[in-house]
């Protein structure tokens, strides 16, 4: 058939050399399937079973990404989300039902909290928010509707790390899942499903990602039939990903080894320096003895990542905490961790019920890939601030005493 110029704008057939081949994954942009022939024409979600049909289930780029990381939780099937809070909405809305109880961490990160009480709570799904050290205690708490327990070791900010298989032995025990958010791990140094864990979930914009310019998350699973419960959610809810992102997250793959490695060490060598100043009163760091649930990071983790917290002795007021942030020079101010640029975040925690006395005087830091002893410089002089700033508050108090 003879085509008009305009036609061949859009059906050309123009060739180019076969056989090109490459290191990276190529990136697949697309929304329309094309089929083969009329009768092929399906809707099918999973691709894996049905074939290439929508690209609302994801291109090649983002299925290799989504195998990878299954690969590396060693579970069976992984599912990607536009973000870590898409991955626990994805999660909730798949396995939940109305009139269904959940078990979410009292310290769980913050928009899992208001995905509980703010929306959950519309479709009368109740939720009890529970002590994460409570370990085999929470066998107290299981309801005949309970469905869910989720799990976050370490917590967001004040970074309990948490009995996991006690856990999962007492829900188990009354036929309960068990969720993990599984990110400050990276998916990879702790092993939720040889702990028992039966859905992990990880924000891939945090340590796979590793650059500070993606949003992602994953869901993976080992069971057939959560994970047709996921998929079926996955379709009619639409949370497409990014094929860009999931090149982007690809790439952050291949040196999250090395990654990881350097920001372990020097986020340990930090957190120790920490321990020694007399400004702070405990520092929150899982490899450290002096955080709660150490013993299961102990038993249970292979390393640790980058994230901590540390607890300031009594005294400060928030706006001096907010000051010391405010004067390193090296750490940014930000609330997204694990790229390669060091953040500070100060946090008062005494609105949330169920938290540990810490109010405003927790900073919580993600340690990047920055020289040790420039960021140990930055903290020092920024403490140094805090002092004098308490010493002036002092002055004046006297002075108008």
């Amino acid at each position: 058939m003879k085509k008009t110029w305009q036609t061949k704008l859009i059906h050309s057939d123009a060739k180019i050399p076969e056989g090109y081949r490459s290191l990276t994954t190529p990136v697949y942009r697309g929304s329309t399937t094309v089929f083969a022939s009329a009768s092929a024409v399906n809707d099918h979600w999973n691709q894996h079973r049905a074939g290439y049909t929508y690209g609302l289930y994801g291109t090649p780029t983002a299925l290799e990404l989504a195998a990878r990381i299954c690969e590396l939780e060693s579970g069976k099937y992984t599912i990607l989300t536009p973000g870590g809070q898409a991955a626990i909405s994805l999660i909730d809305f798949a396995m939940l039902n109305a009139g269904d109880h959940i078990l979410v961490p009292a310290s769980v990160y913050s928009p899992n909290r208001k995905l509980t009480t703010q929306l959950l709570s519309r479709f009368d799904i109740t939720a009890t928010f529970y002590d994460p050290g409570i370990g085999g205690g929470i066998a107290g708490l299981i309801q005949d509707n309970t469905r869910l327990v989720w799990t976050e070791s370490p917590e967001s900010i004040t970074m309990e790390v948490q009995d996991v298989p006690a856990i999962v032995a007492a829900a188990h025990a009354r036929n309960v899942k068990v969720v993990l958010d599984n990110t400050w791990s990276a998916g990879v140094l702790f092993d939720a499903f040889q702990h028992g864990v039966d859905i992990t979930m990880q924000a891939i914009t945090k340590y796979i990602g590793g650059h500070s310019d993606l949003l992602l998350g994953s869901v993976t699973v080992r069971e057939d039939g959560i994970y047709e419960r996921l998929g079926a959610a996955q379709q009619v809810i639409g949370c497409a990903v990014s094929p860009d992102d999931c090149s982007l997250a690809l790439r952050g793959l291949q040196t999250l080894a090395v990654r990881l490695s350097a920001i372990e060490s020097s986020a340990l060598e930090i957190a120790k320096w920490l321990e020694q100043r007399p400004e702070i009163e405990r520092v929150l760091h899982p490899a450290l003895a002096s955080c709660p649930g150490h013993e299961f990071w102990k038993r249970d983790f292979l390393g640790s990542s980058g994230v901590f917290s540390i607890v300031f002795k009594k005294g400060p007021t928030q706006e001096q905490v907010f000051a010391f942030v405010d004067a390193l020079k090296i750490f940014q101010v930000g609330y997204s961790w694990a790229g390669v640029t060091s953040l500070a975040v100060a946090y008062d925690i005494s609105r949330t019920p169920g938290q540990p006395p810490y109010d405003h005087r927790i900073v919580r830091f993600s340690i990047g890939l920055e020289s040790t002893s420039d960021l140990i410089a930055d903290l020092e002089q920024a403490l140094a601030t805090l002092g004098q700033r308490k010493a002036v508050a002092q002055e004046s108090w006297i002075a108008n005493s």
